[in-house]
């Protein structure tokens, strides 16, 4: 066994079809902050106003919607950018999701619940976290990645150049074993 020094930022063609992945998960959950952020704003609640007012079935108030516009475009941003910087980004702002799912469970019914949390927000950023992480993960971690993903040939340099070379062997010999 010897360890695996992978990095979630390797090189990821801009091109490559996992790059899609990234892209419609951050352009979809941000478009889905945005709208939810937009729609708390039309209501005109008080920024901090704790008791907040229901948008999209979720507690919102002024702080919150702002904070979703924020979030959403970046995720736009994201987007935009593509390739394995809206992966790393996906990935980081779902574990910002889930830890903010944490913080806002343990805030529900104190002073300090400044965003107008309730449990189905909080159940709400488990749930855009887990799949933002997904989305962002999505080709780049697994046991089993394909040998062609390359993520893969990043974590095994020697075997990918070794399966390189085959490849260059087999095309440069013709069917009969002859060289071409």
């Amino acid at each position: 066994m010897r360890p695996v020094n992978a990095q979630l930022d390797d090189h990821l063609p801009a091109d490559h079809k996992l790059s899609q992945v990234y892209r419609i998960g951050a352009g979809l959950t941000g478009l889905l902050l945005v709208a939810f952020g937009i729609l708390g704003l039309i209501d005109r609640i008080g920024f901090f106003d704790t008791g907040g007012d229901t948008v999209l079935a979720l507690n919102t108030n002024g702080a919150l919607s702002i904070l979703s516009i924020c979030i959403g475009g970046l995720l736009f941003f994201g987007m935009v950018i593509g390739g394995s910087t809206a992966s790393t980004l996906n990935i980081v702002v779902g574990l910002l999701f889930i830890a903010s799912g944490f913080v806002n469970l343990a805030l529900l019914d104190t002073g300090l619940n400044f965003l107008a949390f309730r449990i189905q927000n909080v159940l709400f950023s488990f749930v855009v976290g887990v799949m933002l992480m997904w989305f962002g993960m999505y080709g780049r971690v697994g046991s089993a990645l394909p040998h062609d993903n390359p993520y893969w040939r990043a974590r095994h340099p020697e075997q990918a150049a070794r399966e390189q070379r085959t490849r260059a062997t087999a095309r440069s010999v013709g069917p009969a074993g002859r060289p071409v």
